[in-house]
Protein backbone atom coordinates (compact mmCIF):
# COMPACT_ATOMS: atom_id res chain seq x y z
CA UNK A 1 0.00 0.00 0.00
CA UNK A 2 1.63 3.36 -0.76
CA UNK A 3 2.30 5.79 1.79
CA UNK A 4 1.51 9.02 -0.30
CA UNK A 5 -1.97 9.76 -2.46
CA UNK A 6 -0.40 13.08 -4.18
CA UNK A 7 3.06 12.97 -5.43
CA UNK A 8 3.49 16.03 -3.30
CA UNK A 9 3.10 14.36 -0.19
CA UNK A 10 7.15 13.09 0.31
CA UNK A 11 7.88 16.73 -0.36
CA UNK A 12 5.67 17.86 2.55
CA UNK A 13 5.39 15.25 4.91
CA UNK A 14 8.06 12.78 6.48
CA UNK A 15 8.05 9.16 5.38
CA UNK A 16 7.16 7.86 9.11
CA UNK A 17 3.76 10.49 9.71
CA UNK A 18 2.70 9.34 5.37
CA UNK A 19 2.75 5.63 6.79
CA UNK A 20 1.36 6.64 10.15
CA UNK A 21 -1.94 8.31 8.26
CA UNK A 22 -1.92 6.49 5.54
CA UNK A 23 -5.25 4.48 4.75
CA UNK A 24 -3.84 1.28 5.79
CA UNK A 25 -2.00 3.31 8.87
CA UNK A 26 -5.93 3.87 9.42
CA UNK A 27 -7.71 0.92 9.00
CA UNK A 28 -4.62 -0.86 10.65
CA UNK A 29 -5.31 1.02 13.94
CA UNK A 30 -9.02 0.60 13.86
CA UNK A 31 -8.32 -3.09 13.82
CA UNK A 32 -5.97 -3.19 16.76
CA UNK A 33 -8.68 -1.06 18.88
CA UNK A 34 -11.36 -3.85 17.95
CA UNK A 35 -9.11 -6.77 19.12
CA UNK A 36 -8.19 -4.92 22.14
CA UNK A 37 -11.87 -4.49 22.64
CA UNK A 38 -12.32 -8.05 21.99
CA UNK A 39 -10.30 -9.39 24.18
CA UNK A 40 -10.82 -7.50 27.32
CA UNK A 41 -14.48 -8.46 27.01
CA UNK A 42 -13.59 -11.35 27.04
CA UNK A 43 -11.35 -11.21 30.19
CA UNK A 44 -14.54 -9.04 31.72
CA UNK A 45 -16.48 -11.71 31.13
CA UNK A 46 -18.90 -9.85 28.49
CA UNK A 47 -18.25 -11.71 25.13
CA UNK A 48 -17.53 -15.61 24.68
CA UNK A 49 -13.27 -15.80 24.68
CA UNK A 50 -13.47 -18.09 21.69
CA UNK A 51 -15.24 -15.43 20.05
CA UNK A 52 -12.92 -12.82 21.04
CA UNK A 53 -10.02 -15.32 19.98
CA UNK A 54 -11.46 -15.37 16.33
CA UNK A 55 -12.06 -11.34 16.28
CA UNK A 56 -8.45 -10.78 17.51
CA UNK A 57 -7.25 -13.38 15.01
CA UNK A 58 -9.30 -12.16 12.08
CA UNK A 59 -8.00 -8.34 12.65
CA UNK A 60 -4.62 -8.89 12.02
CA UNK A 61 -4.82 -9.42 8.38
CA UNK A 62 -5.41 -5.98 7.10
CA UNK A 63 -6.86 -7.59 4.21
CA UNK A 64 -9.70 -8.26 5.50
CA UNK A 65 -11.06 -4.76 4.78
CA UNK A 66 -11.59 -3.91 0.71
CA UNK A 67 -10.27 -0.02 1.20
CA UNK A 68 -11.78 1.40 -2.07
CA UNK A 69 -15.37 -0.24 -0.91
CA UNK A 70 -14.77 1.09 2.40
CA UNK A 71 -14.07 4.50 1.00
CA UNK A 72 -17.42 4.11 -1.16
CA UNK A 73 -19.66 3.02 1.40
CA UNK A 74 -18.69 5.65 3.76
CA UNK A 75 -20.24 8.62 1.78
CA UNK A 76 -23.29 7.03 2.28
CA UNK A 77 -22.90 5.76 6.07
CA UNK A 78 -21.34 9.31 7.26
CA UNK A 79 -17.86 7.81 8.47
CA UNK A 80 -15.53 4.46 8.02
CA UNK A 81 -16.71 3.25 11.01
CA UNK A 82 -20.05 1.63 9.77
CA UNK A 83 -19.05 0.24 6.32
CA UNK A 84 -15.45 -1.05 8.54
CA UNK A 85 -17.24 -2.79 11.51
CA UNK A 86 -20.03 -4.16 8.08
CA UNK A 87 -16.90 -5.31 6.51
CA UNK A 88 -15.16 -7.01 9.57
CA UNK A 89 -18.36 -8.98 10.86
CA UNK A 90 -18.37 -10.46 7.35
CA UNK A 91 -15.02 -11.81 7.55
CA UNK A 92 -14.98 -12.75 11.45
CA UNK A 93 -18.26 -14.36 9.74
CA UNK A 94 -16.32 -16.39 7.60
CA UNK A 95 -14.79 -17.91 10.25
CA UNK A 96 -17.08 -18.38 12.95
CA UNK A 97 -20.56 -17.16 12.68
CA UNK A 98 -21.22 -17.33 16.44
CA UNK A 99 -18.13 -15.39 17.00
CA UNK A 100 -19.38 -12.43 14.75
CA UNK A 101 -22.18 -11.94 16.94
CA UNK A 102 -19.95 -9.65 19.03
CA UNK A 103 -17.50 -7.96 16.98
CA UNK A 104 -17.82 -4.39 17.87
CA UNK A 105 -19.88 -5.06 21.21
CA UNK A 106 -21.30 -2.32 22.94
CA UNK A 107 -18.96 0.23 21.20
CA UNK A 108 -19.96 3.12 18.53
CA UNK A 109 -18.42 4.27 16.05
CA UNK A 110 -16.39 7.33 16.91
CA UNK A 111 -15.17 5.22 19.94
CA UNK A 112 -13.25 3.38 17.37
CA UNK A 113 -12.22 5.82 15.14
CA UNK A 114 -11.14 8.24 17.79
CA UNK A 115 -8.88 5.81 19.52
CA UNK A 116 -7.28 4.95 16.58
CA UNK A 117 -6.40 8.55 15.79
CA UNK A 118 -5.02 8.48 19.08
CA UNK A 119 -3.24 5.49 18.31
CA UNK A 120 -2.21 6.93 15.15
CA UNK A 121 -1.08 10.52 17.10
CA UNK A 122 0.88 8.80 19.60
CA UNK A 123 3.35 7.27 16.71
CA UNK A 124 3.45 10.00 15.06
CA UNK A 125 4.60 12.58 18.53
CA UNK A 126 7.40 10.18 19.18
CA UNK A 127 8.74 9.97 15.94
CA UNK A 128 8.43 14.21 15.95
CA UNK A 129 9.91 14.07 19.40
CA UNK A 130 12.96 12.05 18.03
CA UNK A 131 13.37 14.66 14.86
CA UNK A 132 12.84 17.62 17.12
CA UNK A 133 15.74 16.64 19.42
CA UNK A 134 17.70 16.09 16.78
CA UNK A 135 17.41 19.30 15.33
CA UNK A 136 17.63 20.83 18.64
CA UNK A 137 21.08 19.08 19.03
CA UNK A 138 22.17 20.69 15.52
CA UNK A 139 21.07 23.81 16.60
CA UNK A 140 22.76 23.79 19.39
CA UNK A 141 25.84 22.39 18.02
CA UNK A 142 26.08 25.53 15.73
CA UNK A 143 25.30 27.72 19.07
CA UNK A 144 28.49 26.83 20.63
CA UNK A 145 30.49 26.65 17.24
CA UNK A 146 29.79 29.97 16.65
CA UNK A 147 29.15 31.75 19.76
CA UNK A 148 31.76 34.75 18.50
CA UNK A 149 30.86 34.49 14.68
CA UNK A 150 30.28 38.05 14.66
CA UNK A 151 27.40 38.78 11.92
CA UNK A 152 25.28 41.65 11.30
CA UNK A 153 21.72 41.91 13.17
CA UNK A 154 19.10 42.84 11.11
CA UNK A 155 15.77 45.17 12.02
CA UNK A 156 13.05 45.90 9.86
CA UNK A 157 15.70 43.66 7.06
CA UNK A 158 18.10 46.43 7.28
CA UNK A 159 21.74 46.27 8.73
CA UNK A 160 21.18 47.52 12.79
CA UNK A 161 24.11 46.26 15.30
CA UNK A 162 26.63 43.16 15.41
CA UNK A 163 25.34 40.48 16.44
CA UNK A 164 26.66 36.58 16.12
CA UNK A 165 25.75 34.03 14.15
CA UNK A 166 25.89 31.91 17.42
CA UNK A 167 23.11 33.88 19.05
CA UNK A 168 21.00 33.56 15.88
CA UNK A 169 21.22 29.68 16.16
CA UNK A 170 20.82 30.69 19.89
CA UNK A 171 17.34 32.08 19.72
CA UNK A 172 16.26 29.35 16.78
CA UNK A 173 17.20 26.90 19.63
CA UNK A 174 14.93 28.24 22.36
CA UNK A 175 12.13 28.18 20.94
CA UNK A 176 12.97 24.55 20.14
CA UNK A 177 13.26 24.00 23.82
CA UNK A 178 9.70 25.64 24.35
CA UNK A 179 8.58 23.52 21.72
CA UNK A 180 10.21 20.24 23.16
CA UNK A 181 7.87 21.25 26.36
CA UNK A 182 4.65 21.68 24.87
CA UNK A 183 4.98 18.73 22.67
CA UNK A 184 6.11 16.46 25.87
CA UNK A 185 2.45 17.88 27.46
CA UNK A 186 0.61 17.69 24.36
CA UNK A 187 2.00 13.65 24.06
CA UNK A 188 0.70 13.50 27.56
CA UNK A 189 -2.63 15.07 27.07
CA UNK A 190 -3.49 13.14 23.99
CA UNK A 191 -2.59 9.56 25.19
CA UNK A 192 -6.32 9.26 25.73
CA UNK A 193 -8.83 6.30 25.33
CA UNK A 194 -12.45 6.95 23.65
CA UNK A 195 -14.60 4.93 24.84
CA UNK A 196 -18.49 5.72 25.66
CA UNK A 197 -20.29 4.25 23.72
CA UNK A 198 -23.85 5.82 21.49
CA UNK A 199 -24.38 8.37 23.65
CA UNK A 200 -20.87 8.71 26.41
CA UNK A 201 -23.32 6.67 29.26
CA UNK A 202 -21.65 3.05 28.16
CA UNK A 203 -25.04 1.78 29.11
CA UNK A 204 -24.02 -0.73 26.23
CA UNK A 205 -21.98 -2.56 28.71
CA UNK A 206 -23.63 -2.13 31.97
CA UNK A 207 -21.66 -2.45 35.30
CA UNK A 208 -19.15 -4.21 33.45
CA UNK A 209 -18.43 -0.62 31.59
CA UNK A 210 -15.20 0.97 34.27
CA UNK A 211 -13.70 -2.75 34.11
CA UNK A 212 -14.03 -2.69 30.08
CA UNK A 213 -13.08 0.60 30.00
CA UNK A 214 -9.96 0.21 32.08
CA UNK A 215 -9.02 -3.21 30.45
CA UNK A 216 -9.14 -1.35 26.73
CA UNK A 217 -6.75 1.51 27.99
CA UNK A 218 -4.20 -0.59 29.78
CA UNK A 219 -4.19 -3.24 26.32
CA UNK A 220 -4.12 -0.20 24.32
CA UNK A 221 -0.92 1.34 26.45
CA UNK A 222 -3.49 4.73 26.97
CA UNK A 223 -5.14 6.57 29.77
CA UNK A 224 -8.78 6.01 30.58
CA UNK A 225 -10.20 9.43 30.99
CA UNK A 226 -12.38 10.65 34.11
CA UNK A 227 -15.35 10.00 31.18
CA UNK A 228 -15.80 9.82 27.54
CA UNK A 229 -15.03 13.06 25.30
CA UNK A 230 -16.70 12.35 22.03
CA UNK A 231 -17.76 16.37 21.59
CA UNK A 232 -15.12 17.52 23.91
CA UNK A 233 -12.20 18.12 21.48
CA UNK A 234 -9.31 20.01 23.54
CA UNK A 235 -7.16 16.98 23.34
CA UNK A 236 -6.90 17.05 19.99
CA UNK A 237 -7.18 20.84 18.99
CA UNK A 238 -4.02 21.27 21.61
CA UNK A 239 -2.26 18.64 19.48
CA UNK A 240 -3.20 20.98 16.48
CA UNK A 241 -1.75 24.36 18.23
CA UNK A 242 1.17 22.73 19.67
CA UNK A 243 2.11 21.43 16.34
CA UNK A 244 0.94 24.70 14.46
CA UNK A 245 3.16 26.45 16.96
CA UNK A 246 6.26 24.37 16.15
CA UNK A 247 5.56 25.01 12.23
CA UNK A 248 6.17 28.33 13.16
CA UNK A 249 9.40 27.84 14.91
CA UNK A 250 10.75 26.39 11.79
CA UNK A 251 8.81 28.83 9.42
CA UNK A 252 11.12 31.41 11.36
CA UNK A 253 14.20 29.50 10.98
CA UNK A 254 13.56 28.98 6.96
CA UNK A 255 12.78 31.86 6.41
CA UNK A 256 16.35 33.04 8.30
CA UNK A 257 17.98 30.53 6.25
CA UNK A 258 16.67 31.29 2.93
CA UNK A 259 17.57 35.24 3.85
CA UNK A 260 21.10 34.95 4.53
CA UNK A 261 21.38 32.17 1.68
CA UNK A 262 20.08 35.28 -1.06
CA UNK A 263 22.51 35.68 -3.29
CA UNK A 264 23.40 39.11 -2.15
CA UNK A 265 24.13 37.96 1.17
CA UNK A 266 25.74 34.95 0.75
CA UNK A 267 26.36 34.18 4.54
CA UNK A 268 25.18 30.60 4.44
CA UNK A 269 24.00 27.92 2.33
CA UNK A 270 21.85 24.90 2.26
CA UNK A 271 23.31 21.28 2.28
CA UNK A 272 24.29 20.17 -1.56
CA UNK A 273 24.07 17.14 -3.10
CA UNK A 274 22.94 15.29 -6.50
CA UNK A 275 18.97 17.09 -7.79
CA UNK A 276 18.99 19.49 -4.78
CA UNK A 277 18.12 22.84 -5.26
CA UNK A 278 18.70 23.71 -8.55
CA UNK A 279 16.90 24.88 -12.01
CA UNK A 280 15.53 23.80 -14.49
CA UNK A 281 16.81 26.22 -16.77
CA UNK A 282 19.07 28.14 -14.88
CA UNK A 283 22.57 26.21 -13.88
CA UNK A 284 24.03 28.50 -11.84
CA UNK A 285 21.10 28.42 -9.70
CA UNK A 286 21.79 26.61 -5.62
CA UNK A 287 17.78 27.17 -4.67
CA UNK A 288 16.75 26.91 -0.48
CA UNK A 289 14.48 24.27 -1.69
CA UNK A 290 14.39 22.58 2.21
CA UNK A 291 13.28 26.14 3.48
CA UNK A 292 10.99 26.66 0.54
CA UNK A 293 9.31 22.92 1.75
CA UNK A 294 9.29 24.70 5.55
CA UNK A 295 7.58 27.75 4.61
CA UNK A 296 5.22 26.14 2.66
CA UNK A 297 4.01 24.16 5.60
CA UNK A 298 3.99 27.06 8.01
CA UNK A 299 1.98 28.83 5.41
CA UNK A 300 -0.16 25.98 4.82
CA UNK A 301 -0.94 25.23 8.95
CA UNK A 302 -2.45 28.07 10.29
CA UNK A 303 -5.59 27.53 8.71
CA UNK A 304 -5.77 24.08 9.47
CA UNK A 305 -5.16 25.10 13.29
CA UNK A 306 -8.13 27.39 12.74
CA UNK A 307 -10.26 24.71 11.41
CA UNK A 308 -9.68 22.43 14.64
CA UNK A 309 -10.30 25.39 16.96
CA UNK A 310 -13.44 26.38 14.59
CA UNK A 311 -14.57 22.51 15.18
CA UNK A 312 -14.66 22.52 19.14
CA UNK A 313 -17.92 24.21 19.50
CA UNK A 314 -19.80 20.92 18.87
CA UNK A 315 -23.58 20.08 19.66
CA UNK A 316 -24.60 18.31 22.77
CA UNK A 317 -23.05 14.70 23.25
CA UNK A 318 -22.20 13.90 19.34
CA UNK A 319 -21.17 16.63 16.49
CA UNK A 320 -22.65 17.32 13.58
CA UNK A 321 -20.20 18.36 11.63
CA UNK A 322 -17.25 19.84 13.88
CA UNK A 323 -15.87 16.05 14.64
CA UNK A 324 -15.70 15.18 11.26
CA UNK A 325 -14.02 18.22 9.82
CA UNK A 326 -11.23 16.94 12.46
CA UNK A 327 -10.83 14.09 9.98
CA UNK A 328 -8.37 14.85 7.10
CA UNK A 329 -7.73 18.21 9.07
CA UNK A 330 -5.82 16.54 11.92
CA UNK A 331 -3.48 14.48 9.80
CA UNK A 332 -2.92 17.32 7.59
CA UNK A 333 -1.40 19.07 10.49
CA UNK A 334 0.63 16.54 12.10
CA UNK A 335 1.66 15.18 8.63
CA UNK A 336 2.74 18.96 7.50
CA UNK A 337 4.39 19.23 10.86
CA UNK A 338 6.51 15.94 10.78
CA UNK A 339 7.62 17.01 6.99
CA UNK A 340 8.71 20.72 7.85
CA UNK A 341 10.58 19.09 10.95
CA UNK A 342 12.09 16.65 8.67
CA UNK A 343 13.51 19.24 5.90
CA UNK A 344 14.78 21.17 8.95
CA UNK A 345 16.77 18.96 10.49
CA UNK A 346 18.34 18.26 7.33
CA UNK A 347 19.00 22.00 6.35
CA UNK A 348 20.39 22.51 9.72
CA UNK A 349 22.84 19.51 10.05
CA UNK A 350 23.88 20.03 6.95
CA UNK A 351 24.33 23.56 6.95
CA UNK A 352 27.25 25.47 5.45
CA UNK A 353 28.42 29.01 7.17
CA UNK A 354 30.48 31.35 5.79
CA UNK A 355 32.09 32.96 8.75
CA UNK A 356 34.34 35.37 6.36
CA UNK A 357 31.16 36.53 3.97
CA UNK A 358 29.49 37.09 7.78
CA UNK A 359 31.67 39.55 8.62
CA UNK A 360 32.53 40.99 5.46
CA UNK A 361 28.77 42.55 5.52
CA UNK A 362 29.67 43.91 8.58
CA UNK A 363 31.50 46.46 6.59
CA UNK A 364 29.12 47.10 4.02
CA UNK A 365 27.94 50.30 6.17
CA UNK A 366 31.87 51.08 6.88
CA UNK A 367 31.56 51.02 10.46
CA UNK A 368 28.10 53.62 10.55
CA UNK A 369 26.17 50.16 12.25
CA UNK A 370 29.10 51.24 15.06
CA UNK A 371 27.40 54.90 15.42
CA UNK A 372 25.61 53.70 18.80
CA UNK A 373 29.13 52.82 20.05
CA UNK A 374 30.41 55.70 19.32
CA UNK A 375 27.49 57.71 20.69
CA UNK A 376 27.74 56.18 23.90
CA UNK A 377 31.83 56.42 24.15
CA UNK A 378 31.34 59.76 23.82
CA UNK A 379 28.08 60.54 25.77
CA UNK A 380 29.58 59.25 29.15
CA UNK A 381 32.51 62.63 28.45
CA UNK A 382 30.19 65.34 26.81
CA UNK A 383 26.45 63.65 27.56
CA UNK A 384 24.30 62.14 25.37
CA UNK A 385 22.44 63.87 23.24
CA UNK A 386 25.66 66.36 22.57
CA UNK A 387 26.88 63.18 21.61
CA UNK A 388 24.35 62.10 19.19
CA UNK A 389 24.57 65.65 17.44
CA UNK A 390 28.65 64.79 16.57
CA UNK A 391 28.19 61.01 15.44
CA UNK A 392 25.12 61.82 13.25
CA UNK A 393 27.58 64.79 11.51
CA UNK A 394 30.15 62.46 11.10
CA UNK A 395 27.98 59.41 9.54
CA UNK A 396 26.47 61.75 7.31
CA UNK A 397 30.40 63.02 6.99
CA UNK A 398 31.47 59.95 6.38
CA UNK A 399 28.27 58.96 3.40
CA UNK A 400 29.08 62.23 1.77
CA UNK A 401 33.04 61.38 1.18
CA UNK A 402 32.62 58.05 0.88
CA UNK A 403 34.82 56.91 3.95
CA UNK A 404 34.32 55.18 7.02
CA UNK A 405 32.54 56.27 10.53
CA UNK A 406 36.35 55.31 12.32
CA UNK A 407 38.03 58.30 10.24
CA UNK A 408 34.92 60.30 9.61
CA UNK A 409 34.43 60.58 13.26
CA UNK A 410 38.15 61.46 13.79
CA UNK A 411 37.90 64.55 11.51
CA UNK A 412 35.43 65.85 12.50
CA UNK A 413 36.84 65.24 16.48
CA UNK A 414 39.89 66.98 15.61
CA UNK A 415 38.27 70.13 13.98
CA UNK A 416 36.48 71.09 16.83
CA UNK A 417 39.08 72.18 19.67
CA UNK A 418 36.23 71.88 22.09
CA UNK A 419 36.39 67.75 21.44
CA UNK A 420 39.93 67.55 20.47
CA UNK A 421 41.27 64.41 22.24
CA UNK A 422 38.49 63.01 22.92
CA UNK A 423 38.92 60.08 21.43
CA UNK A 424 42.18 58.32 20.87
CA UNK A 425 43.72 56.23 17.71
CA UNK A 426 43.30 53.43 19.84
CA UNK A 427 40.05 54.12 20.82
CA UNK A 428 38.44 54.76 17.70
CA UNK A 429 40.08 51.34 16.51
CA UNK A 430 38.11 49.47 19.08
CA UNK A 431 34.60 51.33 18.61
CA UNK A 432 35.45 50.58 14.71
CA UNK A 433 35.66 46.57 15.43
CA UNK A 434 32.22 44.93 15.14
CA UNK A 435 33.28 41.98 17.60
CA UNK A 436 33.28 44.75 20.85
CA UNK A 437 29.96 45.76 19.86
CA UNK A 438 28.35 41.80 19.89
CA UNK A 439 27.05 42.58 23.86
CA UNK A 440 26.02 39.62 25.45
CA UNK A 441 25.50 37.66 22.32
CA UNK A 442 28.22 35.10 23.55
CA UNK A 443 27.03 35.03 26.76
CA UNK A 444 23.07 34.44 25.45
CA UNK A 445 24.50 31.60 23.04
CA UNK A 446 25.90 29.95 26.35
CA UNK A 447 22.68 30.55 28.31
CA UNK A 448 20.68 28.73 25.51
CA UNK A 449 22.94 25.62 24.96
CA UNK A 450 22.81 25.02 28.71
CA UNK A 451 18.97 25.33 29.06
CA UNK A 452 18.78 23.10 25.97
CA UNK A 453 21.31 20.57 27.91
CA UNK A 454 19.03 20.63 31.28
CA UNK A 455 15.65 20.25 29.31
CA UNK A 456 17.38 16.79 27.80
CA UNK A 457 19.04 15.80 31.24
CA UNK A 458 14.98 16.75 33.28
CA UNK A 459 13.24 14.52 30.65
CA UNK A 460 15.77 12.02 30.78
CA UNK A 461 15.58 11.95 34.32
CA UNK A 462 11.87 11.37 34.09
Amino acid sequence: MPTATRLTDPMFGSPAALEIFSDAGTVQRMLAVEAALARVEAECGVIPAAAAEVISEVCRDIGVIDLDALAQSAVAAGNLAIPFVRQLTAAVSARDAEAARFVHWGATSQDIIDTALVLQIGNALRALDTDLVRLGEACATLAAAHRTTPMVARTWLQHALPTTFGLKAAGWLDALRRDLGRLGATRAQARSLQFGAAAGTLASLGDAAPRVTAALARELGLEAPVLPWHAHRDRMVEVATTLGMLTGTLGKMARDISLMMQTEVAEVAEPSGPGRGGSSTMPHKRNPVGCAAVLTASVRVPPLVATMLAGMVQEHERALGGWQAEWDTLPQIVTLAAGALRQMGEVVAGLQVDAARMRANLDITHGLILGEAAMLELGGRIGRLQAHHLVERASQRAVAEGTSLRDALARTLQEDPAHAGLLDDAALDRLADPANYAGQSATFADASVQAWKAALAARAAH
